[in-house]
């Protein structure tokens, strides 16, 4: 689904990102954790054709991300509030979007109607511009519109992060069911730790731009994670299955 190959970024003769490979399959559910600056949402943006590698390349569904847009297509994302539209209305952006996926009001309605409770009343039917809401609710507005028309693929730069533990938990249960529905491939990266090992059956953790280790999730993972941030345990003590 996902190849990666000899990618390297770097700014002014610094290297950011640094990897030789990794492929992510079909109807994965990939986790990416790291501290600050490890250079997950450089990876995001590179597979997202947002920044031009220094080097290397990125395959979505066999078609090189810095040569065609046809991946487009098929892959829905949410990295910031730049994603939306400010100046439009969370339904407005719904339609919109929904549009550009071929999907009819019928189909817009039945898809948004399973995040009501995520949405806990504050998005949709109001008049407030997107950029008038709050940070958690924009990114609610984001999440939902790229995961709008079934894509193949969907990347998603910390999407836990400003939601309160209600939303986090619903949004972790969406996730899991469009991943199973429509076999959807998830690229998400996180800070939190339990949301990431909750969601995601496969889990990189990045260091200094680089893999570190590539861990396919156990019922260990967590503490293990826990145990590697905390500086108790090295990566080589990871087991790849």
């Amino acid at each position: 689904m996902i190849e990666i190959v000899n990618l390297i970024k770097a700014y002014h003769k610094e290297i950011v990102l640094n990897i030789d490979s990794l492929n992510i399959e079909k109807g994965q559910l990939f986790g990416l954790v790291g501290n600050n600056g490890a250079g997950k949402t450089t990876l995001f943006n590179l597979l997202l054709d947002l920044i031009v590698p220094s080097k290397g390349h990125v395959v979505n569904s066999g078609v090189v991300v810095q040569k065609s847009e046809d991946w487009k297509a098929f892959t829905g994302a949410f990295i910031d509030e730049s994603f939306t539209i400010g100046y439009l209305t969370p339904d407005e952006y719904f339609t919109f979007v929904g549009e550009l996926r071929e999907m009819n009001q019928s189909d817009r309605e039945l898809y948004l109607a399973q995040f009501d409770g995520f949405f806990n009343g504050e998005i949709r039917g109001k008049k407030k511009f997107i950029r008038d809401l709050s940070k958690g609710n924009q990114k609610k507005v984001g999440i939902a519109a790229a995961m709008m028309g079934k894509p193949e693929v969907v990347v998603l730069d910390e999407p836990f992060a400003n939601l309160d533990p209600s939303s986090q938990y619903k949004l972790r249960e969406l996730i899991k069911k469009q991943a199973a529905d429509h076999g959807t491939t998830f690229l998400i990266s996180g800070h939190t730790l339990d949301n990431i090992t909750e969601v995601c059956s496969r889990i990189v953790i990045l260091e200094k731009g680089k893999i570190v280790k590539d861990v396919r999730k156990t019922d260990s993972t967590l503490k293990e994670l826990e145990n590697f941030f905390a500086g108790v345990t090295e990566p080589e003590s990871f087991v790849l299955d």
